[in-house]
């Protein structure tokens, strides 16, 4: 049965409508926010976390991300919201100068904890079962045991001499330098290698 043209024009208005709204959302992704003490306001939850308002705006908890390169820790500083997709809020030029000395203390705080990197000093125990892999080892913040996928990007080589470990719950944790390792390690870490 044909489709009367009321309907059809509703169904094309109805496209349009979904259009337009995809455009004001793929602009509003686009668009870069610089943060700084004039415009955004930072304080610190009862759990722990940090909020942000903006205006009118309020987010409840932000996640705070570093930027590219990881050498310039001060620089451009990403806010994003907590769910899993991560969308950015703005951006902070500079921690040193674009917020107060509190807010700074705050924010390098949680960036500690995001980028919390444990240093592997010692292996006592590597064993491979079932496609995982379950580390036993010391680090420079005491002893640890964490799994990690066999396959995939668990291991990354940041050198030849570096290593980065992530664990199944995105932990990572860093071997500076495995010719520092004794051979007994090398030997179990030997399938990473």
């Amino acid at each position: 049965m044909p489709k009367k043209a009321d309907e059809f024009f509703k169904e094309l208005a109805d496209e349009e409508f979904d259009l337009a709204q995809m455009e004001k959302e793929t602009e509003e992704m686009l668009r870069l926010r610089y943060l700084n003490s004039e415009n955004a306001v930072f304080e610190r939850t009862e759990g722990g976390f940090v909020s942000l308002r903006m205006g009118d705006e309020f987010y409840p908890r932000v996640q705070v991300y570093q930027s590219f390169p990881f050498t310039d820790p001060y620089s451009y500083i990403s806010i994003r919201e907590p769910d899993e997709k991560a969308k950015e809020i703005g951006i902070i030029k500079d921690l040193r100068t674009d917020v107060s000395k509190e807010t700074r203390q705050m924010l390098e705080e949680q960036l500690r904890l995001r980028y919390f990197t444990p240093i592997i000093k010692r292996i006592n125990n590597i064993k491979d079962e079932y496609g995982f892999a379950y580390f036993d080892v010391l680090t420079d913040h005491g002893a640890c045991r964490f799994t990690i996928h066999m396959g995939g990007s668990s291991v990354v080589h940041l050198s030849d001499t570096r290593l980065l470990i992530t664990d199944l719950d995105g932990n990572r944790f860093e071997i500076p330098d495995v010719t520092k390792l004794t051979t007994a390690e090398l030997k179990k870490l030997d399938l990473f290698l």
